[in-house]
């Protein structure tokens, strides 16, 4: 009987620390996003990253000049990883839900959603937000429709739809993509809904 206890206890020890291992230290469940320069206005704009992230272990990687796997352009001397490059390196640690916001500097040839979905996949991320793309070229109506024709293949993909929500606000700069403040707290209240809603689900 002392030999099962024992045992028994063992088996509780090893579960407690399994569970401790999966928890941020926070005890919020980890959201990542990952982004280009049109997502780092969270960066710069605190009000519209507190909205977003409340209540959650919020983590934003956002990068002037990311793309999503072809190799990032160069700005001020700098290439960032690319978004699969990310996902490839942080694994289980992005959480189980993250949001994608990448492809203005992408062309539509290279834009490879389900090699990211596959990785996303291999990090155990169980819900996917992806943001699509203000439409002011052909170019990133593609990357669009890349997006969307996605969620045929993975259930777990959700598309959180800029380009229309967007439509018509007095959100933006003078190229129409990057963000005013009030850009920002307009992206973070289509996002916070989709990634609740991505947590509840899984």
């Amino acid at each position: 009987m002392r030999a099962a206890a024992l045992v028994g206890a063992v088996i509780a020890a090893c579960l407690v620390v399994a569970g401790a291992a999966s928890a941020t230290p926070t005890g919020k469940p980890r959201v990542t996003l990952i982004g280009d320069s049109i997502a780092a206005s969270f960066d710069y704009v605190p009000s519209a990253r507190r909205y977003l992230g409340r209540g959650l272990d919020l983590r934003s990687d956002a990068a002037v000049c990311r793309r999503l796997v072809a190799s990032s352009c160069t700005f001020q001397g700098a290439q960032p990883a690319t978004a699969l490059e990310i996902i490839r390196s942080r694994g289980s640690a992005l959480g189980p839900v993250v949001v994608v916001n990448v492809g203005y500097n992408d062309w539509a040839a290279v834009y490879d959603v389900d090699k990211v979905m596959r990785a996303l996949e291999a990090a155990r991320v169980r819900t996917v937000v992806w943001v699509t793309l203000r439409e002011t070229t052909s170019n990133y109506a593609k990357n669009n429709a890349a997006i969307r024709r996605a969620t045929r293949r993975w259930q777990n993909l959700v598309v959180a739809d800029w380009d229309t929500y967007s439509r018509g606000e007095p959100w933006f700069r003078p190229d129409g993509l990057h963000l005013t403040s009030a850009g920002a707290a307009g992206l973070s209240h289509l996002l916070r809904p989709l990634v609740l809603a991505g947590l509840n689900g899984s």
